[in-house]
């Protein structure tokens, strides 16, 4: 495989676009993470995401949404201080402090049983009524 722009693809990246990219994703914390990892790509490219996804995983608790929200200030500072296994971007790592906290807000909100794929999903999903729009 190569790149978009020439480059020969990591193995993780040729794995990512053949068994991720542009396949539905579903569930509160896969599309959090998906949230998040995007979040952090903005203005750098997908590659030096992907390629710290696993560090990213640990230091997010594996975007479990409500350990995510509650990230204490000291934590946040442990991050953009760290050792580069991230982006140091104190905005893009508070994003994802601040981000969990909308989406509880937003579960919090809802009454009854949660949908099958949980609040946050039936959400995000409800943009395209729960189907991916296939372009042709």
């Amino acid at each position: 495989f190569v790149g978009a722009f020439g480059g020969k693809m990591s193995d993780e990246y040729k794995r990512y676009m053949s068994e991720e990219w542009g396949f539905e994703k579903r569930g509160d914390r896969a599309l959090f993470e998906k949230l998040s990892l995007e979040g952090a790509q903005a203005g750098l490219s997908w590659a030096t995401i992907l390629a710290k996804r696993e560090n990213y995983r640990r230091a997010f608790h594996g975007f479990e949404i409500e350990r995510c929200a509650a990230m204490s200030d000291e934590e946040v500072r442990a991050l953009v201080e760290g050792d580069g296994s991230i982006v140091r971007h104190r905005g893009k790592i508070e994003s994802v402090r601040s981000n969990a906290r909308c989406v509880l807000e937003l579960i919090a909100e809802q009454e009854g049983p949660p949908p099958p794929h949980g609040w946050f999903d039936d959400f995000v999903w409800s943009f395209v009524d729960g189907r991916p729009v296939l372009n042709e």
